[in-house]
C-alpha cells in the first residue's frame, strides 16, 4: 500500500509526543465501585508514556503502557486511601467474573514475557495483592516464579525502570483476573525479538497461557515460531497507535494468526444494568490514537475470522480496559513513581485476558478460534474510535477498521469479556 498523508502526519506527531513525553486531557473523574477515592477530578490528567514505550532500534520491541501521572500523584498524596485506578474488584465487576475468581484457576499457570529485570517484582506483586485482599503469591509457596530467558531462577538481565513498570502492570492484571492462578515471569535479556523469542519458548513450556505486552510494526523478517505452541494459549497487545503505526500496519506478534490480539477500551462506571459502559479506546491523554488495529499485508486470514474488508489477518480479536484516563491501579517501586500508580495501554488488557484464560481453565485445549465461537459471552463494544478526525474512513478504509461498531471491529475485536466462557 502506498503511504498516505496521514502516515506522514503521524510521524510528525509521534516525534512531538516523544520529545514532550507529556500529554494533558480533559478532566475525567472516573470513580470506582470499590474505591474511597476517585482518580483526580481536580485537574486535567497528565499521561506519560513509560520508559519502555517507543523502541527505535530495528528488531526491538516496545511495551504498550502509559502512566496517568495525575492519578498516580493523587495516590501519593493519599497514602492511607484505597488507591485511585481500577482495582481487582472493579475489573471483576465490570467483566462479570466476581463469583468465579473465588473457586476457579487452581492448577493453572500464566506466563508473562517481558524484557530486562524487575528486581522488586515479587515484593511489589504481593503488596498489590495484599492491598486488595488477594491471596499471597510467593516463590516460597510455588505460586510465583521469576526466571531468566533460559529458564534459570537467577543470572537475571540488568534492571530497567521502564520495563519494571510494565512487569508490575502485567503481574497485577493477571492477579486481578485469576487470583488462584500461578504466575511465571520470564525476563528476556533485552527487548530484541531474538531474546524475547527465547523467553517466549521458555514461557510456553511452563504455562497454560502466555501474555506479551510488547510489539513492533509487522515485518516479514520476524519469526513466528516462538509464538506458536500447541496446547498453549498465547495473547499479545494490539498496540497503542490506533489504526496502525504506519498507515495500515498492525503490531507483531499480535498480528500472528495463532496469537489472540487484545485491543482496548475506555471503561466507565454507569447506572445501566451492567453497571459499566465501554467504548473503543481512542484519542485521550492528548494523544491522537488509541487501541491498535490494522489489516496485515503479510499474514493470511485465519478461517475463523470472517470480516470482509480485510483479505488477510485483521487485528484485534478481543479487548479489555486500556485507556489510561480510565486506568488500572498497579504497584511498583523500581520505576519512576514508586508506590501505587495508575496505568493504561493495551499492556493492561493483554495480561488481564491471559488471566481469564486461566480462570476458564481451557488454555491447553482451546484454539484461537474459540472466542469467535462464543460471541454471546462477550460485550459488544459499539462506539468510540481509535483515531482523530484524521481517520481511516477519510483515507478510504472500512469504518470498522477504526471505529467501535455493532459486531466485529478493529479496536475492540469481538468485544470484552462477559464472564470467562469466551475463553
Amino acid at each position: 500500500m502506498i503511504p498516505r498523508p496521514r502516515a506522514v502526519r503521524r510521524v510528525l506527531a509521534l516525534a512531538v509526543a516523544l520529545t514532550a513525553a507529556v500529554a494533558v486531557v480533559s478532566p475525567n473523574a472516573f470513580s470506582n465501585t470499590s474505591h474511597g477515592q476517585a482518580a483526580s477530578a481536580s485537574a486535567s490528567p497528565t499521561i506519560r508514556a513509560t520508559g519502555c514505550n517507543h523502541a527505535t532500534r530495528p528488531g526491538h520491541a516496545s511495551c504498550m503502557s502509559y502512566r496517568n501521572v495525575t492519578a498516580t500523584s493523587s495516590n501519593a498524596a493519599h497514602p492511607n486511601a484505597l488507591p485511585a485506578g481500577y482495582g481487582p474488584a472493579d475489573l471483576q465487576s465490570a467483566y462479570k467474573i466476581a463469583s468465579a475468581v473465588a473457586t476457579r484457576g487452581t492448577g493453572q499457570t500464566i506466563a508473562i514475557v517481558d524484557a530486562f529485570d524487575d528486581p522488586k517484582a515479587a515484593a511489589d506483586l504481593n503488596k498489590y495483592r495484599s492491598t486488595y485482599g488477594l491471596p499471597a503469591c510467593t516463590t516460597a509457596t510455588g505460586c510465583f516464579k521469576k526466571l531468566n530467558q533460559n529458564g534459570v531462577a537467577g543470572s537475571y538481565p540488568p534492571g530497567n525502570a521502564g520495563w519494571a513498570e510494565e512487569i508490575s502492570l502485567d503481574l497485577d492484571m493477571v492477579s486481578a483476573a485469576c487470583p488462584k492462578c500461578k504466575i511465571v515471569l520470564v525476563e528476556a535479556t533485552d527487548n530484541s525479538f531474538t531474546n524475547l523469542g527465547v523467553a517466549e519458548n521458555t514461557a510456553a513450556g511452563l504455562a497454560n497461557a502466555v501474555s506479551n505486552s510488547f510489539g513492533a510494526v509487522e515485518q516479514a523478517g520476524f519469526s513466528a515460531a516462538p509464538y506458536t505452541h500447541a496446547g498453549v494459549f498465547i495473547v499479545a497487545s494490539s498496540g497503542d497507535a490506533g489504526f496502525g503505526e504506519d498507515d495500515n500496519a498492525p503490531q507483531f506478534p499480535s498480528v500472528l494468526p495463532k496469537v489472540t490480539a487484545v485491543g482496548g477500551t475506555a471503561l466507565n462506571v454507569s447506572g445501566n444494568a451492567r453497571g459499566w459502559t465501554e467504548k473503543a479506546w481512542g484519542p485521550s491523554g492528548g494523544r491522537v490514537w488509541g487501541a491498535g488495529s490494522g489489516c496485515s499485508t503479510i499474514y493470511a486470514k485465519p478461517a475463523w475470522q470472517k470480516d470482509t474488508g480485510c483479505a488477510k489477518r485483521m487485528v484485534a480479536d478481543v479487548s479489555a480496559v486500556a485507556d489510561p484516563v480510565t486506568g488500572v491501579a498497579i504497584y511498583d517501586t523500581y520505576g519512576g513513581d514508586p508506590g501505587f500508580e495508575v496505568f493504561g495501554g493495551t499492556s493492561a488488557a493483554s495480561p488481564f485476558i491471559a488471566g481469564l484464560v486461566g480462570l476458564a481453565q481451557n488454555g491447553s485445549t482451546i484454539g484461537h478460534n474459540h472466542p469467535y465461537t462464543q460471541r454471546a459471552q462477550l460485550f459488544d463494544v459499539t462506539s468510540g474510535t481509535n483515531v482523530t478526525t484524521d481517520n481511516c474512513v477519510a483515507d478510504g478504509f472500512p469504518s470498522y477498521y477504526c471505529n467501535g461498531v455493532v459486531g466485529y471491529d478493529g479496536p475492540t475485536g469481538l468485544g470484552t469479556p462477559n464472564g470467562y466462557l469466551a475463553f
